[in-house]
């Protein structure tokens, strides 16, 4: 089953009485068992070291059965036998060798024992202590983020484009109900919300109402009407991303609050129109849509050596010019000449070249800046 038709069949039935729905999971960095173990057996062994300094320097103070001072093997012997709870004066060595082996040997035989029985325990109790406490760091430090609606294929696809142009990845909250999204966006590196994100409760939790950005991208388009209903009443001024399968839901996503709705099937249909009527135009389309190789389209800041040039002098391919918020072709009128404060949406190679200069890697001054 491909990965939106996975993630669709999550959305449906019994995700919402589902066990664990509206759970926030953080990625963690999965170390060896052998790791966990020998950090316990370090601490261990540093405990058992400082009470033996402790009993020897203070040895004046004990005595054994026969009234003797304590030496150092005694330390030891009195130590361990009393850190594992053992207990002694029922049966004791009578030589130097026994009760060596009772502290290095039989002592952590005892620990070990001990371990495997209450370990597991501890360590559960542990873990959902520090699972809570970084959770609870993560709410406080999430605000102005990217919240990730469905972990399919759009999905992913969105949250590597993101990651490509700078977003720190603790910046994105992925929202899934799906087990297969968990792990996928864990393996990611990616904070996860489990729950359907209709339910104002699961959106809460992913804080889609100090968020910036909400990308939309389940495989129903009901599905993510519903959502972007949802998500608007939560946070009036989030930029609202929304895939819907079919053209006649994008004015109904219009209307629920989306700010930009992308129609999955019309894009794939006209791009393969393209390449069945010229295979190199599809080519050349198919080359801006992918990140990193060749061509590139993007938005960028007016540098300030290019106020009042017009949009055919620059070196980059300029295609459009936002101004006033608003979208003009290059070659509109109104845009004939640059002005300060207008931003440029051009083409250019995906790898910088020296003259096609990324606003901010060369110290360039922007226009938008005061001079």
């Amino acid at each position: 089953m491909p990965d939106d038709q996975r993630a669709d069949a999550a959305w449906r039935g019994s995700v919402d009485d589902a066990p664990g729905a509206g759970r926030v999971a953080l990625p963690e960095h999965v170390r060896s068992p052998w790791w966990h173990l020998s950090r316990r057996m370090l601490f261990a062994l540093g405990i058992l070291v400082f009470v033996v300094a402790i009993v020897y320097i203070d040895h004046a103070s004990y005595r054994d059965a026969n009234g003797d001072d304590l030496s150092l093997i005694d330390a030891i012997y009195y130590t361990t036998v009393t850190l594992s709870t053992t207990g002694y004066g029922d049966i004791a060595p009578a030589s130097d060798h026994a009760r060596l082996i009772n502290a290095f040997i039989i002592t952590p035989a005892r620990i070990a024992f001990l371990a495997l029985l209450i370990g597991t325990t501890i360590e559960v109790l542990a873990s959902r202590g520090r699972e809570q406490m970084r959770v609870a760091r993560w709410r406080k430090k999430m605000s102005h983020h990217v919240v990730v609606v469905g972990y399919g294929t759009k999905g992913r696809s969105a949250v590597d484009t993101l990651l490509n142009n700078g977003l720190r990845r603790e910046a994105i909250v992925v929202v899934d109900p799906s087990k297969g999204a968990l792990e996928d966006a864990h393996a990611d590196g990616l904070a996860v919300v489990t729950g359907n994100a209709t339910r104002r409760d699961v959106l809460n939790r992913a804080g889609v109402a100090t968020a910036d950005q909400v990308i939309i991208t389940t495989d129903r388009d009901d599905t993510n009407v519903l959502t972007t209903l949802t998500v608007r009443q939560l946070n009036p001024e989030a930029w609202i991303v929304t895939a819907a399968r079919e053209q006649e839901n994008a004015p109904l996503m219009k209307q629920s609050g989306a700010n930009s709705v992308i129609t999955s099937s019309d894009a794939v249909g006209r791009l393969l129109g393209l390449s069945s009527l010229s295979p190199t135009l599809g080519s050349v389309m198919e080359d801006l849509l992918t990140y990193g190789e060749g061509l590139e389209v993007a938005e960028r800041d007016l540098l300030v050596s290019e106020v009042g040039k017009q949009p055919q002098q620059l070196p980059d391919q300029v295609i459009a010019v936002v101004r006033d918020e608003r979208v003009f072709r290059y070659f509109d009128p109104v845009v004939t000449q640059l002005a300060r404060g207008d931003r440029l949406i051009v083409v250019r190679p995906a790898k910088e070249l020296p003259w096609a200069p990324r606003p901010g890697t060369h110290n360039e001054e922007l226009a938008s800046e005061e001079s």
